[in-house]
């Protein structure tokens, strides 16, 4: 149960970003910007990022949420199950292994991140500009991690709550819907 009044049918992050637009409207913004927005990093692979470091931080509903939406974004399963096991073994770029293990890093503590994960990103081919927005993506989701996770807020009653909001992360983005979130009421 939410520790506050928030809508019923909007689980997770909606519920807390309706409760207060205004402090949700740049968070918002931001969120577009990095997982959206022009990037050598493609869309999928922002959102290993934010599914790594919400799988990290044990945040069930981002978790799933970004699981899903990277899913979508692959066209199959199976890379999000090898990354959440072990970044290692994953069937990505070496470059995004070194950005997904320094997301990890952030994850943990921003001075967690070693020159040594710096230099191998380097080395992999990752360029400072793909360094800086790993670094906060990863930021970003320890903070939407927490919020999530310290208002209590709800789980979907139905896991297929999940493969709505990954069509409409993926097709629509993380802005708000313009006619809001009303036709989501049961």
């Amino acid at each position: 149960m939410p520790y506050i009044p928030v809508e019923r049918h909007l689980p997770g992050i909606t519920g807390l970003l309706e409760y207060r637009k205004d402090s949700a409207a740049p968070i918002r913004e931001l969120t577009q910007f990095l997982l959206r927005g022009p990037n050598s990093l493609t869309e999928a692979e922002r959102e290993l990022i934010a599914t790594i470091v919400s799988h990290g931080n044990q945040c069930r509903f981002c978790t799933t949420a970004h699981t899903a939406a990277a899913d979508l974004l692959l066209g199959e399963q199976a890379t999000t199950a090898q990354v959440k096991q072990d970044i290692n073994a994953a069937p990505v770029s070496p470059k995004m292994k070194t950005l997904l293990t320094i997301a990890s890093m952030v994850r943990e503590s921003g001075k967690a991140v070693t020159e040594e994960a710096i230099q191998q990103a380097r080395q992999a081919g990752a360029t400072d500009l793909e360094i800086h927005d790993t670094v906060l993506i990863a930021a970003l989701f320890c903070l939407y991690n927490r919020y999530v996770d310290g208002l209590a807020t709800a789980l979907p009653e139905d896991e297929n709550y999940y493969s709505t909001l990954a069509d409409r992360l993926v097709n629509h983005g993380y802005t708000r819907l313009p006619q809001g979130y009303d036709h989501l009421k049961k």
